[in-house]
């Protein structure tokens, strides 16, 4: 029985002890934490500033297959609207996203579509369904691109707000709020 109560007390000791260690490396690392926090901050801010570069030198063509360069828009606000043809919520969000091209066309505001898809199958769909924006082809490298803004889930649509300075100002994984939208778009 004795020895039960030594191994259980030693036990109890051994935790306590590595408790105490284990709370003294928190204290005595927390405000290298913030600091760490700080660096992933700037970190982010310089990755989004890298995928802009990115955005500007993207391989992309137009629905007819012709080599397009994206950095004609530097410059000017920019909404990037990553989608598919076979993405329901892109095809809905599509002429939403035509009507806020129709509206903020007269604050210089342009709206691009960036198709991760085959040229063929965005140029049947073009067909059916118009649109009030550019549409480029840039295929599956375009999740590429859209993974540089920050959308690691490789989800459609991802929509990407970029000012006259090239700065991230929104991204949005799925379908678009156009009061949400709107509000950003209000503050470029």
């Amino acid at each position: 029985m004795n020895t039960k109560r030594i191994l259980a007390g030693v036990a109890v000791a051994a935790i306590a002890a590595g408790g105490g260690i284990l709370a003294g490396h928190w204290a005595s690392s927390g405000s290298a934490g913030v600091a760490d926090a700080a660096s992933v901050s700037a970190a982010s801010a310089s990755g989004k500033q890298n995928a802009v570069g990115q955005l500007w030198s993207a391989a992309v063509t137009n629905p007819d297959g012709k080599a397009q360069s994206l950095a004609i828009y530097k410059g000017r606000p920019i909404v990037v609207n990553f989608w598919a043809s076979w993405c329901g919520p892109c095809i809905e969000e599509m002429p939403e996203l035509s009507a806020l091209q129709r509206e903020y066309a007269k604050k210089g505001i342009q709206f691009v579509g960036l198709g991760v898809d085959s040229a063929t199958n965005i140029k049947t769909f073009l067909k059916k369904v118009p649109v009030d924006y550019p549409i480029y082809i840039a295929g599956f490298g375009g999740a590429d691109v859209a993974r540089a803004f920050g959308n690691n889930a490789g989800g459609l649509p991802y929509t990407v707000v970029i000012d006259a300075n090239g700065a991230v100002r929104a991204t949005k994984l799925g379908q678009i709020k156009p009061d949400e939208l709107r509000r950003t778009l209000d503050a470029l």
